[in-house]
């Protein structure tokens, strides 16, 4: 039986205290970095107490787990993520509930996004993902390909490009952690000199986000230590 997790409050004030101390040791606001708590698998409670507590924003990598919380916690009250790998035959409830997708990794999902989107809904924030490590586990589009789907995406009229994201590989020294955030704050300058005006890096989860914040990162996608182990 899912349960809400013990002691959210106090978890969301120690990854705020984090996320703080990393931005000051990088130089950065903390107000330039917002926090996604990584919902799935977790309670529609869950997602209230967080609500309650000062959270805004929540990823999910599900759809109809996310489609089913987010009837639950009711429209307008909080700020869905979709974090998850997107299915073609997916698109259309992903493009009606959620306010950002993180996972766009080829055109035709971003036209199906797009022309999907209700027309009275603001467009769809999007990130592309990157794959960086080769690992072919992985969604996203390699390094070689950004710029041209950069400009695909760019140009669909219910899609709003903001940035990249990635899940790189994992790496127990902090050093290779830093260089794989880095390379993506390097891809993003790379589109950016081509007159894409992008302004979010996607990346850091619950061990690694502290040195994703030193590279620039500015959305953090954090799950076990503001819930705890997953459900």
């Amino acid at each position: 039986m899912l349960t809400v997790p013990q002691n959210l409050p106090s978890r969301l004030r120690l990854v705020r205290k984090r996320i703080e101390a990393a931005a000051n040791a990088a130089g950065r606001s903390p107000l330039e970095i917002t926090l996604i708590g990584v919902s799935k698998t977790h309670p529609p409670a869950a997602v209230r107490e967080a609500l309650a507590a000062g959270l805004s924003d929540f990823g999910e990598n599900y759809v109809q787990e996310a489609l089913d919380k987010i009837d639950a916690i009711g429209p307008g009250a909080a700020t869905w993520h979709f974090i998850g790998a997107l299915q073609g035959n997916k698109t259309r409830p992903v493009a009606e509930a959620f306010d950002w997708v993180h996972t766009v990794d080829r055109a035709k999902i971003a036209r199906r996004l797009s022309e999907q989107r209700p027309w009275h809904a603001p467009p769809l924030k999007v990130c592309l993902q990157v794959k960086l490590g080769g690992e072919q586990t992985k969604s996203g589009v390699a390094p070689e390909g950004l710029r041209a789907l950069a400009s695909d995406v760019a140009a669909l009229p219910r899609i709003d490009l903001r940035g990249l994201m990635c899940i790189p590989p994992e790496e127990r020294d902090p050093a290779r952690q830093r260089h794989w955030f880095r390379r993506l704050r390097e891809l993003r300058d790379d589109l950016r000199d081509a007159g894409h005006a992008l302004d979010v890096l996607s990346m850091g989860m619950s061990g690694d986000f502290e040195v994703a914040i030193g590279e620039g990162a500015t959305h953090v996608r954090v799950g076990t230590a503001l819930f705890g182990p997953r459900g």
